[in-house]
């Protein structure tokens, strides 16, 4: 998982790195685990933009990622590790005993070769998925689910990891990648190791052109906008916020101020917070 950096031939070249792709094997995706997709552009059913500086970007196939790990009893061989333009973790092909292909992201340390499974009764090597009752303590995990069923959604992107720090009753203590912990349904699977593509966060895009292609437009900041654009605009030269605090576009508390619920049903499950909330 290597990183290539560029020689400084342009402007756009001086900073930029990208990563070597020496872990893929297959170029074209299976054919029947991707569709289409309608991109949202920051934009909610009714077409107003609710999250800005979205938009553009190369035209993406979606790649059918099977989170729930719900084949037991069938021992599925890696057949290819892909990229996939849609998230920053490697893809595997995973092919079944019983002929049934799914993809899987790429754990940590995983080959071609090597075979996964899923169960209660599945051993702790990286690629396989568990219960989190039969995972022992201090075991690195990731792809973990919040309810019994529903799929992975903790710990999914390139690099990250999740730990099991106790169990207690019904519940685990897991610590997020954050650095935020919390009680877990002991019901909920989890698949042993770490997400592939560590050098993920490591790469620059060296040119704004670099972020056009992912979708991401650009970001100006309020104390560069006229009065009548930004709360932060206005004044002469290089003037300050001038507000007690930082505030969004639309005069609402920003930059440090919580936003999630206090009375959110989760809110008895956190047992610490995130390091910068």
């Amino acid at each position: 998982m290597g990183i290539r950096s560029y020689k400084a031939y342009t402007p756009g070249t001086r900073n930029r790195s990208v990563s070597k792709f020496e872990d893929i094997v297959k170029i074209k995706p299976e054919r029947s685990l991707t569709s289409g997709q309608h991109r949202q552009k920051g934009r909610n059913n009714r077409g107003v933009i609710t999250s800005r500086h979205r938009g553009g970007g190369h035209k993406r196939l979606y790649r059918q990622i099977d989170f729930s790990r719900n084949k037991q009893g069938n021992i599925g061989t890696i057949v290819s590790i892909e990229y996939d333009p849609n998230r920053n973790a490697r893809i595997c092909l995973t092919e079944y005993s019983d002929g049934e292909k799914r993809y899987i992201l790429h754990p940590r340390g995983v080959s071609l070769g090597d075979e996964v499974s899923s169960g209660s009764d599945a051993p702790i090597f990286p690629g396989n998925t568990l219960p989190l009752i039969n995972i022992p303590l201090g075991t690195m995990i990731h792809n973990v689910e919040f309810q019994p069923g529903k799929g992975g959604q903790i710990a999914r992107a390139a690099g990250t990891v999740a730990q099991i720090v106790a169990k207690e009753g019904q519940l685990a203590t897991l610590r997020m990648p954050s650095g935020e912990v919390r009680l877990v349904s002991q019901k909920c699977l989890a698949t042993i190791g770490q997400v592939g593509n560590v050098d993920a966060n490591n790469q620059s895009l060296g040119k704004a052109g670099s972020k056009r292609w992912l979708g991401r437009r650009p970001h100006v900041r309020g104390v560069v906008m006229n009065a009548a654009d930004h709360p932060h605009g206005g004044g002469e030269g290089r003037a300050p916020i001038g507000r007690k605090r930082p505030l969004t576009p639309w005069g609402r508390p920003t930059l440090g101020k919580r936003s999630r619920p206090r009375h959110k049903y989760s809110e008895a499950l956190i047992l610490r917070r995130r390091k910068n909330a």
